[in-house]
């Protein structure tokens, strides 16, 4: 299992946000998460990930179970297992495409010249092959998306989480890189978990989860 969550609480003061959350993700699988907005979507995928913690709950990842690390260990794994797609792509402005999917690589340490060619790879694969050198504002939406994308998958992560990742993209645009993710993890046996308010790509997902007032709903097998 490339996911295990049991019993996942937070509140935020008197606030409970999530009020007990079991889940499993298989290795592979692409999992949406809907529902209304404040219902905990959002403050699920940031536990998840690792960049919240929860009040209670435990959390296994890759066969890691994160219970008992400090923030410096949290940070490392997270750094090598867990890969973000935002809305907003918080591209580095200064910094071109390839420079920008490489970041994450760079701060992991590894190998400068093992990152640069990983970054060419899979900007080549995501149809940027041309765009290598051009600055976030040389792009377009659909273009920055896909270096976030790159970004993400340049540590070989575990798991990919998108918050909203086509949120800020037009119809036509959304569509490819929903479709995207799908290549990805054909070719790349990638998992990911989308939070999403787009009903099509809710959709598309092997199986799509609905959360309400902090607590899984419905969990629908997507054939």
């Amino acid at each position: 299992m490339m996911i295990t969550a049991k019993d996942i609480r937070k509140s935020y003061g008197t606030l409970q946000v999530l009020k007990g959350i079991d889940l499993e993700i298989q290795k592979a699988e692409i999992v949406s998460v809907v529902g209304a907005s404040g219902a905990g979507k959002t403050t699920l995928l940031h536990i998840l990930g690792t960049l919240d913690k929860a009040d209670k709950g435990d959390l296994t990842i890759n066969n890691v179970s994160l219970k008992g690390m400090n923030d410096k260990q949290i940070s490392f794994f997270r750094n090598n297992n867990i890969g973000f797609v935002f809305q907003f792509h918080h591209l580095l402005p200064e910094f071109n495409a390839l420079e920008n999917v490489c970041i994450p690589g760079f701060i992991g340490n590894r190998p400068t010249d093992r990152v640069i060619e990983k970054g060419r790879n899979l900007l080549g694969l995501l149809g940027l092959k041309e765009r290598l050198t051009h600055k976030p504002g040389e792009l377009s939406g659909g273009e920055q998306q896909r270096v976030a994308v790159a970004r993400s998958l340049i540590n070989d992560p575990a798991v990919v989480l998108a918050d909203e990742p086509s949120g800020n993209l037009d119809s036509e645009t959304s569509e490819e890189l929903h479709q995207l993710f799908f290549d990805l993890r054909d070719k790349l046996e990638q998992t990911f978990i989308i939070v999403t308010h787009n009903n099509e790509l809710a959709d598309m997902a092997d199986r799509k989860l609905t959360i309400k007032d902090g607590m899984i709903v419905g969990s629908q097998e997507i054939a």
